[in-house]
């Protein structure tokens, strides 16, 4: 039960922030979750993927519950996630089956620049051309073939993309926002569905793990996660696009440089 409580919280915070930002939340709870698999005293040889498996299986439910949220409130962009969706299956596809062969910190790299020129648009509000436009079906799935498959190659969620990506073509961030949690779900249920799979017969995993998803500590984070998320939304839609744009901002400084360190 102790650790439950534990699950507990970590649900709690990443469902607030997921409904508030319309990140996937992963990123913000793995390293929780490895320190509370550590406290476990898991196997340590599978700490790490058991962890990143938990967290991108509990986003297939953060995702819908914030996605919810902000559909209530008109903010998705429905026809964004109809063009975007395929590409993000295909570039998920794409980036899990080259993951292990290309060098992942020369991508890591690249990546990291593109992410800190977005958020420097956004915290500095500088605005793109007044005529500029999301692409069309064909660019769209060329952006989510990109998104997803960097997102596998870094282990980073797409909204780090998708966000900035909306944003540079006039979507007000509220709209970007919601529409980053809708495109999460493909991204969250690709790679659950890897995770699960490379783990599947893998040896010494602890009980009640499906492949490395470990069910008990994604079941203490789905219920509180499930529930914070719409909170989150809520105070997405209450606080000035102004201030959002600069959260936004630093917390895309703060990952994608997390994400460099850890890779170098």
């Amino acid at each position: 039960m102790e650790w439950l409580v534990g699950y507990l919280a970590v649900g709690a915070v990443m469902g607030f922030f997921a409904g508030m930002l319309g990140i996937g939340g992963g990123a913000l709870i793995v390293p929780l979750v490895m320190m509370l698999f550590e406290a476990q005293a898991l196997p340590r040889e599978h700490i790490l993927h058991l962890a990143v498996g938990t967290a991108m299986a509990s986003v297939l439910f953060t995702s819908v519950s914030s996605l919810r949220a902000h559909a209530a409130r008109g903010a998705v962009r429905w026809e964004v996630f109809r063009r975007i969706t395929p590409g993000i299956l295909l570039g998920g596809l794409i980036g899990g089956l080259i993951a292990g062969i290309l060098p992942t910190r020369w991508f890591a790299l690249v990546f990291t620049g593109l992410v800190y020129y977005a958020a420097t648009t956004m915290l500095f509000e500088l605005k793109p051309k007044p005529t500029r436009q999301l692409p069309g079906p064909a660019g769209m799935f060329v952006a989510g073939v990109a998104i997803s498959g960097f997102s596998a190659l870094v282990a980073i969620g797409g909204a780090v993309m998708s966000i900035p990506m909306m944003v540079f073509c006039n979507v007000p961030i509220v709209q970007a926002i919601g529409t980053a949690a809708a495109i999460g779900f493909p991204i969250a249920l690709s790679g659950t569905v890897g995770y699960v799979l490379t783990g599947w017969n893998a040896d010494g995993l602890p009980p009640y793990s499906l492949g490395f998803v470990y069910l008990p500590a994604l079941a203490g984070i789905i219920l509180a996660s499930v529930l914070t998320a719409p909170l989150g939304a809520a105070v997405a839609h209450r606080v000035p696009a102004r201030r959002l744009r600069q959260v936004v901002a630093v917390l895309f400084y703060l990952l994608a440089t997390r994400m460099l360190l850890k890779l170098w």
